[in-house]
Parts: C-alpha cells; sequence; structure tokens
C-alpha cells in the first residue's frame, strides 16, 4: 500500500509562547489527520497535526480529541510512551536505517531518541539531544494540544534546500482510562509499533529551492 505525502509550506515564525490554532503560524500550516495505526480505519479519537517550515526549522502543532488527558512523567528521556503521548518520527535522509524520535506527552515533557536499525533488531539512542528543540502544550475544550519546533542544525545536514524530502511519521498514544490504549499514526504500520521505517509517510518541503 502507497504512503501518504504531504506538501509542507513555508510559513511565518513560531512565536514560542503562541497557541492559538487560528493565529500565525497555524492557520497557515499543512494539516493531515491521524488514523488508526493497526487498521488504517478512522480512530476513536481524532488528532489533527499541522505542519510548516522556517528559514532553520520544522514546526508543527497537534491538535488531540481527548476527554481525559493525563499524564504523570516529568523527567526528560523518560519513559513517556507508557502513558499518552504525541510523536514525531523523522528520517530526513530516507534511507530507512536510522531515524529520530521526539516524544512529547501533556505536561510538556520531552523524550528525544536516536534509532538505529541493527542485526538484532533496533538500537534506541537516548544520548542524543535535540539541540534547540522548543516545545509548548495546553489544553482545549475538546482535549489537548502540543507545538514543536525542531532545528534543522539538530538532525544534521538535512536542511530544506539541500535534503528537500522527508520520510516522516506523526503518531499519537492514548491511554484511556476505560478503553483499549488507541495508536494512531499519518501513515498506519498496521502493527503494534510505530517503528517501520519503511511506513514513513513523505514529506516534501514546499519553496526549498527557491
Amino acid at each position: 500500500m502507497d504512503v501518504p505525502e504531504i506538501l509542507c509550506p513555508k510559513t511565518k515564525t513560531w512565536n514560542r509562547s503562541a497557541l492559538d490554532a487560528l493565529g500565525a503560524p497555524w492557520a497557515e500550516c499543512a494539516r493531515l489527520c491521524l488514523v488508526d495505526s493497526v487498521s488504517g480505519r478512522k480512530p476513536i479519537w481524532g488528532t489533527e497535526v499541522r505542519l510548516g517550515w522556517e528559514d532553520n526549522a520544522l514546526h508543527g502543532l497537534f491538535l488531540c480529541q481527548d476527554p481525559d488527558p493525563w499524564a504523570t512523567k516529568t523527567t526528560r528521556d523518560d519513559s513517556l510512551w507508557e502513558e499518552e503521548i504525541v510523536e514525531i518520527l523523522i528520517n530526513p535522509f530516507g534511507d530507512s536505517i536510522s531515524y529520530f524520535e521526539i516524544e512529547i506527552n501533556p505536561l510538556n515533557t520531552v523524550t528525544d531518541v536516536f534509532i538505529r536499525r541493527v542485526r538484532t533488531g533496533l538500537r534506541k539512542e537516548f544520548a542524543w539531544t535535540c539541540e534547540g528543540l522548543a516545545t509548548a502544550c495546553g489544553t482545549l475544550a475538546y482535549g489537548w494540544l502540543a507545538a514543536f519546533q525542531i532545528p534543522f542544525r539538530a538532525l544534521g545536514d538535512c536542511h530544506p534546500a539541500r535534503s528537500p524530502v522527508w520520510r516522516v511519521n506523526f503518531a499519537r498514544i492514548d491511554r484511556s482510562k476505560e478503553e483499549k490504549r488507541e495508536l494512531t499514526a499519518w501513515s498506519p504500520s498496521f502493527l503494534e509499533s510505530f517503528h517501520v521505517p519503511e511506513r514513513f509517510g513523505v514529506l516534501r518541503f514546499d519553496g526549498a529551492w527557491s
């Protein structure tokens, strides 16, 4: 099955204190929705992601439907995946061998990790830090939201002027206290895991050559 593609527009710079989905740059961003990552069907709780880029960074906003968003972990690089989170998975060079993962929970706690495929499986390098990463979280009447700004320099030599096409995925874990956990993603993996880089979608940077 084909993976989804999106054209990421160049927008205004994100004001790190602004989480208003109607304000700049979020109103100018491309929009995508997450589906059930195992089945590909419409999820119980919807998630919209907005994406844009500026001269030196990729930025985005998750808007999550959730009647009871929760988290307890407040230490960076903790096992946030055991609770409720959103995830950004980025493979700027499209080699399916290694990629970056950034997780954000409703308390604005971050886990950032570099993942490399080895013969025995996946090696997770938590020593990697996304230098200059900015995140912010807030609540909505119907859930919660998380914004992020990822400097291109933190991911290596991958500026859109040199790497205008990336492989990426955007994902979420919702853990209702009454229902089974729900895994959603932009590009479904059709497994109980997001770590299938061959299933990452295609992100093209609009205006990267101008």
